[in-house]
């Protein structure tokens, strides 16, 4: 990573590009949580109305991912959209856990996803990440076994 990206993104924010790069990467992770939240349905609402798409986003949880990365712009309603809502989502998770999407753990980042910033650290996310876990789709790892 360049220096000056380097810094940037040690004070906050990035581009979308990035965010597009990364959210890639978490792949599994997005798709495991859109089953989870709402079975895929864009138009779902939850939590009384509080919640809304695929994702079930918050709109302070929005507006922590706005703040983080202003390129997004948009409306709250715009979560609505999957490709929209998903850069929120890896905002927001780079905004609270940048390590944790470095090395994919997907445990962390989704019960951060589910209990906000600290979520990771919360007894109530256990569950939650049950369910995830039970959706995420790995691929598989080959292994070569040697006769000896």
């Amino acid at each position: 990573m360049s220096f000056l990206l380097t810094i940037f993104l040690s004070v906050g924010g990035t581009d979308l590009a990035t965010l597009d790069v990364k959210r890639e990467e978490i792949r599994p992770l997005l798709n495991a949580l859109a089953v989870v939240e709402s079975n895929n349905n864009d138009a779902a609402v939850g939590d009384n109305g509080r919640a809304i798409g695929r994702y079930q986003i918050w709109e302070i949880y929005w507006h922590d991912a706005v703040e983080f990365c202003p390129s997004l712009k948009g409306e709250y309603q715009d979560v609505r959209s999957k490709d929209y809502a998903e850069r929120i989502i890896t905002a927001y998770l780079l905004r609270y856990a940048r390590d944790a999407v470095e090395c994919k753990d997907f445990e962390q980042l989704a019960r951060i996803h589910n209990g906000g910033p600290k979520g990771h650290k919360k007894k109530a996310t256990l569950k939650y990440w049950n369910r995830v876990r039970e959706n995420l789709e790995v691929p598989k790892r080959r292994f070569i076994y040697w006769k000896i």
